[in-house]
């Protein structure tokens, strides 16, 4: 079994200044000799030393150990991070964050010679950082480094850090050196430059260097840029994941799709999990858990809708949502359980999901479970169930239960099923990966919608396994961005009724879903009116013909 390395706190200083083209950072090419990045350009950073302790320096600014503590998220030690950017800059560059704290101590020539004789002294290691300091009776300029991102090093590479990323100005009177050791050149680039080089195989850069610059490529300043790292904004650890697809081996960050399932398949992070889900290729997703994606992509199903096969050989199998009406993929669920298919289980009726139950049961005698709906348009009219499970009704199989959960909204018979064993929630079409549901009325109901994903706050699970797309992680968190961005939509609604008084479902799908390509606005007008039903329905607005009419709640 590969052992995962514990990464290493380590810090890295981005620095930046303003040149004739826009904001300009400083690289650094690492020499081909070391273990770790040999040969690309980095920012100026390295491994946290027992010496970068607070205690050790007095810093300049407000900078606290307590404020560093709650910027970095740590319990303790955080101001060893500002501390280590700051060494590692003046070691590997020459740029020291430092002044002396007695201004009469060094005129202004004199401590430019002190800086240089010092790192001279550094480098041939006859001295200490600590001891500079505290020779110069210098006071480190921590204040001027800001905190702008995290990078861990993927759980597969056998050298690992856990990085924080500072950003800097670069002080007006000094110049970079590069050591001559650890790096061996540098270069003052645009980020955009710098990714030009990159892509075109001149300048070699490391992941998390080339996601910084492409972040870098949004401000036009270093006012710009060192306003949104003093912003108040959390930092998402950047965790890559190694994946495989077509294009060979690529890092997932967190946010990508196939990010969740491929730190749950393939935790030793050996690239072993495909981003690219493939029709009619089998998933182990967990012990007695396959997933079996049809082949019927579009712009409504993405990749395809997702069959999930649950069981074992002993017990026999229940399979969740079996599909289109697709011969090719009831064949293929058959050859995956050997035709011992005892349960078929369908989330709703909508056609990509259900037409392959009858099917499936014609061939192997499963039972059928799941709802008819009241309204009949665009649902799988051939969907004739055994059973109707009702809410919070318990299905067994074998050692193995399912829980039934109904979830109207999306549609009226839509079911999820928790499959406690797994920790797993299949949610069909209720949670989807990457897009929003369409809510159609009259079977689907916006108010129901909401209500349904409230509802789901009541059951314990890890893992929401959709119709379409990857497993997701976090399945509290992604209910709440659904609901999030329902009431914003929601709010966009009431907006623009707002501003026009009134308005028919064309001219308002143009306001409201203003951020939506025109091509799908045909989709968006069916929730849109799912909306405005819902709004109706708590008196925030009415329908007069065509029309709908700014109503203000009218309490009680």
């Amino acid at each position: 079994m590969h052992e995962i390395v514990t990464p290493r706190p380590a810090a890295t200083l981005i620095l930046v200044r303003d040149g004739q083209a826009g904001l300009e950072v400083l690289l650094g090419e690492k020499t081909s000799k070391v273990n770790f990045a040999a040969g690309a350009f980095v920012f100026p950073g390295g491994a946290l030393d027992s010496t970068d302790l607070g205690t050790n320096f007095v810093l300049s600014g407000t900078l606290t150990d307590d404020g560093a503590n709650q910027i970095l998220g740590v319990y303790d030690g955080a101001l060893s991070y500002w501390i280590a950017a700051i060494r590692e800059c003046f070691e590997e560059v020459g740029i020291l964050f430092a002044k002396p704290a007695d201004s009469l101590l060094f005129a202004q020539d004199e401590f430019v010679a002190f800086r240089s004789q010092k790192r001279d002294d550094l480098l041939r290691e006859e001295i200490a950082f600590q001891e500079i300091v505290k020779e110069g009776n210098l006071v480190l300029e921590a204040d001027q480094l800001h905190y702008f991102s995290r990078w861990i090093t993927h759980a597969g590479s056998p050298r690992r850090y856990d990085t924080r990323f500072f950003i800097a100005q670069m002080p007006q009177d000094q110049v970079a050196q590069h050591d001559g050791g650890e790096l061996v050149d540098h270069c003052w680039l645009t980020p955009s430059e710098a990714l030009v080089l990159s892509g075109e195989g001149r300048l070699n850069l490391m992941f998390p260097t080339q996601k910084t610059l492409e972040k870098l490529q949004e401000f036009s300043s270093v006012d710009d840029a060192l306003s949104y790292a003093r912003s108040a904004r959390p930092i998402v650890p950047m965790d890559p994941r190694l994946t495989i697809g077509s294009d060979g081996k690529k890092l997932l960050l967190p946010g990508d799709y196939a990010y969740a399932e491929a730190g749950k398949l393939d935790p030793e992070q050996r690239g072993t999990v495909s981003r690219e889900i493939k029709p009619g290729v089998a998933v182990q997703l967990d012990k007695r858990v396959i997933r079996l994606t049809a082949p019927n992509p579009s712009v409504m199903t993405g990749p395809g809708t997702n069959t999930y096969i649950l069981g074992d050989k002993f017990n026999g199998f229940l399979v969740v949502d079996p599909g289109p009406e697709s011969q090719e993929h009831i064949e293929l669920i058959r050859k995956v359980t050997s035709d011992e298919v005892k349960w078929v289980l369908c989330t709703h009726t909508h056609v990509d999901h259900s037409p392959g139950a009858r099917l499936l049961s014609h061939y192997t005698g499963a039972r059928v479970f799941g709802r008819i709906s009241d309204y009949l348009e665009r649902q799988d009219q051939t969907f004739s169930p055994h059973e109707q499970p009702a809410d919070g009704e318990a299905i067994h199989f074998g050692d193995v239960s399912i829980d039934v959960i109904h979830t109207p909204g999306h549609a009226s018979n839509h079911l999820c099923f928790l499959f406690a064993e797994a920790r797993m929630l299949f949610t069909g079409d209720h949670i989807m990966q990457g897009s929003t549901v369409v809510i159609n009325p009259p079977d689907g109901d916006m108010l129901d919608y909401f209500s349904s994903l409230n509802k789901l706050y009541d059951y314990q699970f890890d893992w929401i396994a959709p119709g379409h797309g990857f497993l997701m992680d976090n399945p509290h968190e992604a209910i709440d961005r659904l609901l999030v961005h329902r009431r914003k939509r929601e709010g966009k609604v009431i907006n623009a009724l707002s501003v026009l008084g009134e308005g028919t479902i064309d001219n308002l799908t143009i306001s409201v879903y203003d951020d939506v390509p025109p091509a799908l606005h045909p989709l968006a007008k069916r929730s849109l009116l799912a909306h405005l039903i819902k709004l109706e329905q708590e008196r925030k607005v009415r329908q007069d013909g065509d029309l709908w009419v700014n109503c203000p709640e009218i309490s009680d």
